[in-house]
């Protein structure tokens, strides 16, 4: 090269007498003309292949020729022209002595080629559709610095000489560098979308897909967003789609094939494991259980790979990000090494001190700039995988076999979906530091190596001692994580569980017995996070002491082997910026590991949930319909078991069911009968034989499944409406009346779970839902039960029987009503599993057999029973509506538009009757975001239930710890300062000393604040988990209906994590980093007080670009938090309906759903994260201006300052960037989160029931002792302003009085009972019972001595006896005593655990009819004076039916008796009967006497054929 200039008549390439030795730097003129020319040129060529290559694999379509890229163009071309020309004028001019002008020649040729090269990339780019180039960027960011050395050059020329005669070449250059200039200027913006580009159509896209390079590289592209934040607080509406590369029907299309070829291999794996193990004796316990494990194991560790194989590419971009910040991270301490050298010697230029201020700026805004971009990737990729785990979990659910259903519960699946995910975006985020941080690590020991020597070996052994006592904490952390998760898990399932039954909860008076319970589980998970918390203290304060310790020790060694050993200013504080380094590996070691630890079990616990045995969708042979005859349904030697262990739950079933026939199952409770049904849908498990079903599938569950959608929604099941055959569905399931009276007809929301429905409606609906579906075969679980007399017969007439809807159908109805027997065309009668026997009603009465034997004894009743026999409400609550026609419009067009954030609106006012037309119908609501800043408010109600006793001494021990801080910073200035004398410093034992001592009261101090934080934040989430637990029971009922339980239950894990967890470690955080800036501060105003002109516009701008994030950043939060409810909200609703969905062959319409949802959630959680690492590139430049502004001030005034305190005010600078980005960062994740307490404080203001226990009550203990009843004009109503729904009645019952309430639906039945429960509180008049009025005692007191007998007969997970008795205030004796009454006690005593059988999930593994008797056993172990049935016979069959009857007529002789009937036989014999409409009573007196009065009584019981 020096040869080549020699040529052409140049110095030589290098001269550092003229480059670096001198006090006006340049550099020479062959390196002008070659390196600086061709450098640019040279990584443009060395980069195009494989660049052009990537472009050839990637089409997004062609961009159109914009404005733009033609400018770019002809740019482009004007820069290769201008090489070109300047050859040809060399030519020209210079022909003669061209061989002197070689570096002039071939430095334009090489440029001009690149040049065109650029231009071709540029086309290239436009056919393959990339908007902004990342190459041709960098490419024209260095041709620019390289021009900036030669126009310096040029213009310093001209400055001196003036335009010599020769003025073209500067003209030239000037044109030439203003063409580059505007060509990057260009290349910052980027063009249109192309042509074929989908997301055009898309309503509001992501800003980030328009954007350039840079703007991504420095977050410009979110600003739009903040500054809408500030303006107004934001809606849902005003974020951006998802991006089509993070929607959830793309992560999961190409997930789902992935995991179901792993899962096949895992299974393959299984299958010749335990083929190969040797036969013999059973496996023992231990064995089995080690396998187990290894299951759990190995498909923990399939599902990580499935999610590294989709999701590695992307992550690897981030880890390359990483790599390159680690590089730059490590570059600034030897650039405040040289700086200060540079201090040192007095004699260095003024240009160097500058030169090493601008490189220390530019090299800390570089790293910042990747740090960022690594995180963007991390949580982006970290958002990804949250989609694809929800999306597996999600259609999971919907393929479980029954048993593997039992095994994990709602609240379980719930909780791998909010808890589980949330691990793995953790570990998404810290995985790296896993294998970084060692390198770190390792990289500042060397570099402290070479500044101290042998004593860094000092440093690498406190590492080495801090290391095993944090894996050590972070492996006990696991293991009490595991701990916790468990009774967390066990809470949340409860929690699930009562607020599904809570009627029942509130009727029984079981509110506090649960509540302890609930208590009992977050008691045992608080002291888990305490252990945790208290391990976790002292990890974090080995941690924030690690980099005293180092220094300690290495600088401890190094002065006490040798007294020529001396600390100046650079040994100290390049050690002190190194050592500040390995803090950050230090700390985030732990907490990768203690995150990847977390993400282990959670891996498991997902792959465990994932390879759960699924339904085999060969168990029953689908084949399509065929207009000719034959079978619809066939099942062949079928032998069938709810698992593979166990007892088969049906046995030798041998059935032909012909195409369009009517099959009818008979049998008595548990007989098998919604089992065989099961069988035919392939929901249990096939143990040997063949079912095959011809054609399309309608199902009616025995308990109807209603979602919380509209009426019309429920009916039409997502397929479309054809009006003529909607309006004969809706008539002939006899829901036309009901109709007219809701709001909205059939637009009304119904409840979660049908809240807002009776019994009947909701079972019409389900049966609407399934004639509506125009199947080949439809299968009824007992659909007449829940429904009055007559709907019942005009059902039958109109849909099931021969002239029904349904008659050219295949029909199997498993029924209890014999009077529907004989119209079948097969009867098929079951015992304990099997059919007995089977034919059709005449040939089964003709063969005398056990059915003709039960039909002769019930023959007295048939003539009674005709159309009424199956009148039970299988799943109806005792409805707060009565689904009357005043109640259901007072229900629904109440103020119900309450929702969880203003449930206030309960007590409205009687002026807000009147409902926009949009909201008649409207129950529940979606959970509402607040908006604007977190009240001060919520800040004083946290710190105020930690107390002040605990706040005033975390902010002393705050305070000294960092005074503990900056006494030894300041300390280790004074010594590095010291002067040498005879190549040593004296008293270096004493400096050591105090510096040790200083240090170590840092480290207590810093272990006892987080101790301090850790309790006091325990001490909060206690209390507030407390108080709402307890808000949430005290609650009415009015609440749990137009409240979803998935806000509930977000409430309860979700919200109640973040206050658990989240707020104290962010003001452990905020708190820290508070006093670490202050120390800051100090110091560098002590060292420069002139940098104070700095600090304020700095802390300006700090505090306007907080404001502007805080307010974007909470209401994303508070969206993100809201659209997450109804996720878990649709999971409960579909694990609870799956059979019905699968039966419908619904679940892609189901998952499409989730998907929506999960992608909702996901458009306000993006910008979230985004919003953080724009704030943070912003702040962090701002803190990197601090670092220039410190370093310049320092070599400005480097003849009055000393090198020590120079070292530690940028040392310190240094730490700024990180310490206010933290702090914003920190407070806003406090903020972020102070929005849970919110959330959960939001249940206070709602009203409360009245006291359960009023203090110093009279009431006496045998209360009532005679069960005698008086009301008093007593008056109802569901809102004040509504019409009445009990219009003053009065009524007398007498001790030991039977009394049957009968009326038509909705005539106030149900709201008298639930005025004697004052589950609605009285709106005029009085009750008494044995003459106290109910009203002045406590509820408990009132709901404790009196019994229900409802209609729905709800079952808790836990022991049987646990279910009859909670508060364990009855002996076994007691308790086997009416088992034996209720006709359970054969069924119970035949279980494995007796009174200890567990039961499942509401009481899944009972049937309804033994449901419906465990709650019978309740009222007979209660025995109280008064009792209240709620037609609570529905579920059984006919004969237990009897006997039921009989045992209330002996058990409860001596009681006062409350029926509300439907079965009017079963009240013939009563006392009194009363006879009710609208709201009051129409008829009373004696059975007898009111049939021959011929009234209203009269016309019911010839409708019921009894008269």
């Amino acid at each position: 090269m020096n040869d080549l200039c020699s040529i052409s008549g140049l110095d030589p390439l290098w001269d550092w007498n003229v480059t670096w030795y001198t006090p006006h730097p340049d550099l020479t003129q062959c390196f002008q003309h070659t390196v600086l020319v061709w450098f640019p040129c040279i990584f443009l060529w060395f980069c195009s292949p494989l660049y052009l290559l990537h472009l050839w694999f990637t089409d997004r379509g062609r961009i159109p020729l914009t404005t733009l890229c033609c400018a770019k163009t002809v740019l482009g071309l004007c820069l290769a022209s201008f090489g070109f020309l300047e050859v040809f004028y060399l030519l020209v001019r210079r022909s003669a002595e061209i061989q002197q002008h070689l570096v002039f020649l071939l430095s334009p040729v090489i440029r001009s080629l690149t040049m065109l090269l650029a231009v071709c990339m540029m086309q290239w780019e436009r056919m393959k559709g990339c908007r902004s180039s990342v190459l041709l960027f960098l490419f024209w960011t260095l041709a620019v610095i390289c021009s900036l050395v030669p126009l310096r050059g040029n213009i310093q020329q001209i400055v001196d000489k003036g335009f010599s005669t020769d003025a073209m070449p500067f003209v030239a250059f000037f044109i030439y560098f203003s063409l580059q200039l505007t060509q990057l200027i260009l290349s910052c913006f980027s063009d249109q979308r192309p042509n074929t580009d989908k997301h055009t159509y898309r309503k509001s896209p992501c800003p980030e897909e328009d954007a350039s390079f840079l703007s991504k590289m420095l977050f410009w592209w979110f600003g739009g967003l903040v500054v809408q934040g500030y303006r107004s607080p934001l809606q849902a509406d005003d974020l951006w789609s998802l991006r089509d590369e993070d929607s959830s029907d793309r992560i999961i299309a190409d997930l789902e094939g992935d995991w179901a070829r792993e899962c096949a291999k895992l299974q393959q794996m299984e299958r010749s494991l335990s083929g190969s193990c040797p036969a013999g004796p059973k496996l023992t316990e231990q064995t089995q259980l080690l396998k187990k494990l290894k299951q759990e194991q190995s498909s923990g560790f399939c599902l990580f790979r499935v999610l590294a194989r989709s999701f590695g590419p992307f992550f690897l971009r981030g880890t390359f990000c990483i790599i390159i910040h680690d590089a730059f991270m490590f570059s600034v301490p030897q650039v405040l090494s040289l700086l200060l050298g540079f201090m040192h010697d007095e004699d260095s230029p003024l240009w160097k001190g500058y030169m090493f201020a601008f490189l220390m700026f530019l090299l800390s805004s570089l790293q910042s700039l990747f740090n960022h971009q690594y995180m963007y990737s991390c949580f982006t990729v970290g958002m990804r995988v949250k989609t694809a785990v929800m999306g597996l979990v999600y259609r999971k659910s919907l393929l479980i076999s029954g048993a593997a259903r039992r095994s994990c519960t709602v609240g379980e699946i719930v909780n791998l979906v909010s808890t589980d995910t949330q691990k793995l975006m953790d570990m998404v985020v810290y995985f790296n530091a896993v294998w970084v941080a060692p390198i770190e690590i390792t990289l500042c020991l060397f570099f402290l190596w070479q500044r101290l020597g042998p004593s860094a070996l000092a440093g690498i052994a406190t590492v080495i001692l801090i290391f095993p006592l944090n894996g050590f904490i972070a492996k006990m952390r696991s293991k009490l994580q595991e701990v916790q998760m468990r009774y967390t898990d066990s809470r949340i399932k409860l929690m699930n569980e009562i607020l599904s039954g809570i009627k029942i909860l509130k009727f029984y008076a079981w509110e506090r017995a649960f509540l302890e319970w609930v208590l009992g589980y977050r008691e045992k998970e608080l002291n888990a996070l305490k252990r945790s918390q208290v391990l976790y203290s002292i990890s974090i304060a080995s941690f924030n002491s690690s980099s005293f310790l180092i220094a300690f020790a290495m600088f401890g060694v190094y002065v006490l082997i040798d007294d020529k050993n001396v600390l100046d200013a650079q040994k100290v504080f390049v050690s002190m910026a190194l050592i500040n380094i390995l803090k950050t590996p230090l700390s985030q070691l732990p907490f990768a590991m203690s995150t990847t630890m977390q993400a282990i079990v959670s891996l498991k616990r997902l792959g465990k949930f994932l390879c759960q045995d699924e339904l085999k969708p060969d168990s029953v042979n689908r084949e399509l319909y065929s207009p000719e005859g034959g079978d619809g349904v066939v099942i062949e030697s079928g032998t069938f078991g709810w698992s593979k262990e166990g007892p088969p739950c049906l046995r030798r079933i041998d059935v032909r069911v012909k195409k369009g026939s009517l099959v009818a199952v008979v049998g008595h409770v548990g007989s098998g009968k919604s089992s065989l049904l099961s069988a035919m849908l392939g929901e249990t498990e096939k143990r040997s034989g063949q079912v095959s079903v011809k054609g399309s599938v309608a199902y009616v569950p025995q308990q109807a499944w209603i979602q919380n959608a509209t009426l019309k929604d429920n009916i039409m099941f997502g397929q479309e409406r054809k009006e003529s055959w909607y309006h004969r569905v809706v008539e002939a399931c006899a829901l036309l009346p009901d109709l007219e009276i809701l709001p909205a007809g059939d637009g009304t929301e119904i409840g979660e779970k049908g809240l807002n429905l009776s019994g009947g409606q909701k079972q019409r609906v389900s049966l609407a839902r399934a004639v509506y579906r125009k199947a080949d075969v439809y299968l009824l679980d007992d659909p007449l039960s829940a429904v009055d007399t007559h709907v019942g017969q005009h059902i039958f007439e109109r849909v099931v029987g021969p002239r029904g809807l349904l008659k050219d159908k295949t029909r199997v109805l498993v029924t209890h009503g014999l009077s529907y027997l004989p119209q079948a065309d097969l009867i098929l009668v079951m015992v304990e599993g099997e059919i007995t026997e089977m034919g059709s009603y005449l040939e089964l009465m003709g063969r005398k057999g056990a059915f003709a034997e039960f039909i002769r004894v019930f023959a007295g009743n048939e003539h009674k029973e005709r159309s009424q026999m199956g009148t039970r409400r299988s799943v109806s609550r005792l409805s707060m509506t009565d689904f009357s026609i005043d109640l259901s419009q007072e229900q629904l067009i109440s103020g119900d538009m309450m929702s969880s954030a203003s449930v206030q609106t309960m007590e409205a006012s009687d002026t807000e009757d009147m409902e926009p037309a949009e909201d008649v119908g409207r129950l529940t609501e979606a959970d509402k975001a607040n908006t604007g800043r977190v009240k001060l408010q919520m800040y004083v109600e946290y710190f105020r239930t930690i107390g002040t006793a605990l706040i005033i001494p975390i902010i002393l021990l705050y305070a000294f710890q960092q005074a503990a801080s900056l006494a030894y910073n300041y300390w280790l200035s004074l010594w590095a300062d010291d002067p040498i004398i005879n190549g040593t410093q004296i008293d270096t034992d004493l400096k050591l000393g105090v510096f040790g001592a200083l240090g170590f009261a840092q480290g207590v101090a810093i272990f006892g604040t987080t101790v301090a934080i850790s309790l006091g934040g325990i001490i909060a989430s206690r209390h507030l988990h407390q108080d709402l637990l307890s808000n949430v029971l005290r609650s009415p009922m009015a609440f749990f209906e137009v409240t979803p339980s998935g806000n509930l239950l977000n409430r309860f894990s979700k919200e109640v994590d973040a206050i658990d967890c989240m707020i104290p470690d962010g003001l452990k955080m905020m708190l820290g980093y508070l006093f670490k800036l202050l120390e800051v501060c100090i110091i560098v105003l002590v060292a420069m007080p002139f940098a104070g002109v700095v600090l304020l516009p700095l802390t300006l701008l700090y505090a306007f670009i907080q404001s502007f994030y805080v307010a974007t950043s909470c209401q994303l939060r508070r969206l993100e938090a809201v659209s997450r409810s109804p996720i878990y909200t649709h999971f409960n609703e579909t694990i609870q309906g799956a059979s019905v969905i699968r039966a419908f062959s619904e679940q892609e319409r189901f998952i499409q759903q989730a998907n929506t949802r999960i992608d909702h959630n996901q458009t306000s959680y993006f910008p979230r994260f985004v919003a953080t690492r724009w704030l943070a590139v912003n702040l962090e430049f701002l803190g990197n201006l601090l670092v220039l502004s410190a370093a310049t001030l320092a070599v400005m005034g480097r003849n009055t300052l000393s090198p020590g305190i120079v070292g530690l005010a940028v040392s310190h600078s240094l730490q700024v960037t990180g310490i206010l980005s933290w702090i914003v960062r920190s407070w806003t994740d406090v903020e972020n989160n102070i929005v849970s307490v919110e959330r959960v404080k939001e249940y206070a203001d709602t009203p409360k029931e009245a006291p359960w226990t009023i203090e110093g009550s009279t009431l006496p203990l045998a209360w009532p002792i005679h069960g005698t009843m008086e009301l008093e004009e007593y008056g109802l109503q569901y809102r004040k302003g509504l019409d009445w729904a009990l219009r003053g009645v009065s009524l007398s019952i007498q001790e030991r009085e039977k009394v049957g309430i009968v009326g038509r639906t909705g005539a106030g039945k149900s709201s008298l009972a639930l005025g004697i429960f004052r589950i609605l509180e009285a709106a005029k008049g009085e009750i008494y019972i044995d003459g106290i009025n109910i009203a002045q005692i406590g509820l408990h007191e009132l709901r404790s001595r009196i019994t229900i007998i409802p209609q729905d007969p709800v079952l808790f997970s836990g022991s049987l006896r646990m279910n009859l008795d909670p508060f364990d205030s009855y002996s076994d004796e007691e308790v086997w005593r009416a088992l034996e009454l209720a006709h359970l006690k054969s069924f119970v005593s035949g279980l494995p655990d007796k009174l200890k059988h567990e039961c499942s999930e509401g009481g899944e593994n009972l049937s309804l009819g033994q449901r419906q008797l465990v709650c019978l056993a309740r009222a007979l172990l209660r025995k109280t004076k008064i009792l209240v049935l709620d037609e609570a016979t529905a579920a059984v069959d006919l004969e237990t039916d009897n006997l039921i009857q009989s045992t209330i007529r002996t058990q409860f002789d001596d009681c006062t008796v409350l029926t509300i009937a439907h079965r009017l036989n079963t009240i013939m014999d009563y006392t009194r009967v009363i006879v009710m409409d609208r709201g009051l009573i129409t008829e009373m007196d004696s059975p007898s006497n009111l049939i021959s009065q011929r009234g209203q009584f009269y016309s019911m019981c010839q409708e019921a054929g009894l008269v």
